[in-house]
């Protein structure tokens, strides 16, 4: 729900431009640039439930004080920065602590069906919190809806309480160690044959995702269509990586599992036309469908690659590794965030979706030129 209210609000309640939006969305990410690879090294040394848990209060408290400022009439478009910075710097370590986890959690024998299970169990919750979210912003305000997105955090904390496995003691160092750590994670990840082509992919992907995602609510509010449209297209992407999650082992059997990731990925090469193609009438329901192909392919993505990354990293490496991936792949969101504002701003706000369209094009190319595009297996 906030992934969409956020940028409403500063659309519809702050009048914000589309570099002001472009800028939001790029300090919503930008806490895995800063400070993501110090806080896999960090997260390798402390236990992972705790952290997760603190990082669920925090982004409680940080949301919730947009609609109370809302209803105070205080709220600012530096209030709206400040709290996506604060949220991404608590979702840094808890995505980071979580994909760390999971080996400990479920075996690594049970990687891929777990990872499919979550992937599954988000994009169902994408599509609902979506969907809701902007049928909330229609019906009562975007800031009300954040307000309900905080009390969504709270009831993750409610549930990771009652986790009860115990977790393996967590072994603590000096800075200097820290620094050597940082560095020996960044050197796995890109001189890893596997790894690396997983990170450029991703990149590519992220970067051409937020290039699109990010202008697309000021083209909604601009074309006149509701906040509820925008919620159903977003949804509808969550529909999508819903059917991709619970296709991709079964595909992966089929077609084995690194040739449908490159196979997949050429074929929604075109679909980022008709993302940018968008308008009222027949437009909109080809870009949604464009749309659908597209997080279909992240469906896929995030059960096969998320479970090649866990099985190929040894246990004392995996908060290093997915820290570094972390650092890439949201990076990139970073920064097409970033540039999605600029061209926005000074040059159209279709330029962003032209451009992510063209990225669109080649997310296919590194996984093709590597090592995945015979591999076979998928962890189990």
């Amino acid at each position: 729900m906030g992934y969409l209210a956020m940028p409403l609000t500063a659309v519809l309640a702050l009048r914000a431009s589309p570099g002001q939006v472009g800028l939001l969305a790029t300090l919503s990410t930008s806490a895995f640039l800063l400070i993501g690879l110090p806080a896999g090294a960090r997260t390798d040394r402390v236990r992972k439930r705790p952290l997760m848990i603190a990082a669920d209060l925090a982004r409680a408290v940080v949301f919730g004080s947009v609609p109370l400022a809302w209803l105070l009439r205080v709220l600012t478009i530096y209030q709206l920065y400040g709290v996506v910075l604060v949220a991404g710097v608590c979702t840094v370590f808890f995505d980071v602590a979580a994909q760390s986890h999971l080996p400990h959690l479920v075996g690594r024998g049970r990687l891929g069906r777990a990872n499919a299970r979550l992937v599954t169990l988000g994009a169902v919750t994408e599509i609902g919190g979506r969907g809701v979210g902007g049928l909330l912003v229609t019906l009562v305000s975007a800031p009300a809806a954040i307000g309900l997105d905080a009390a969504t955090y709270l009831g993750s904390a409610v549930f990771l309480l009652r986790v009860r496995r115990p977790e393996p003691r967590s072994r603590h160092a000096g800075t200097m160690a820290l620094r050597r750590d940082i560095g020996e994670g960044v050197r796995y990840v890109f001189g890893h044959a596997v790894l690396r082509p997983i990170a450029l992919a991703g990149t590519c992907t992220n970067l051409a995702i937020q290039l699109c995602q990010t202008m697309l609510p000021v083209v909604f509010v601009r074309l006149g269509l509701p906040g509820g449209a925008i919620g159903v297209f977003f949804a509808v992407g969550g529909a999508g990586t819903l059917l991709g999650s619970l296709s991709a082992r079964r595909l992966a059997r089929r077609l084995g599992s690194g040739r449908v990731l490159w196979l997949v990925g050429l074929a929604i090469a075109p679909t980022g036309i008709c993302v940018a193609l968008v308008d009222r009438g027949p437009a909109l329901w080809l870009a949604a469908t464009a749309w659908l192909l597209i997080t279909f392919k992240v469906g896929v993505d995030n059960v096969i690659k998320v479970s090649f990354r866990q099985a190929v990293t040894p246990d004392r490496l995996l908060g290093r590794m997915n820290a570094t991936m972390r650092f890439v792949l949201t990076g990139a969101l970073a920064v097409g965030g970033a540039l999605a504002g600029l061209l926005g701003q000074f040059v159209g706000v279709r330029a962003a979706l032209w451009a992510g369209a063209v990225l669109f094009a080649l997310v296919w190319v590194p996984t093709f030129f590597s090592p995945l595009r015979t591999a076979q297996a998928l962890p189990n």
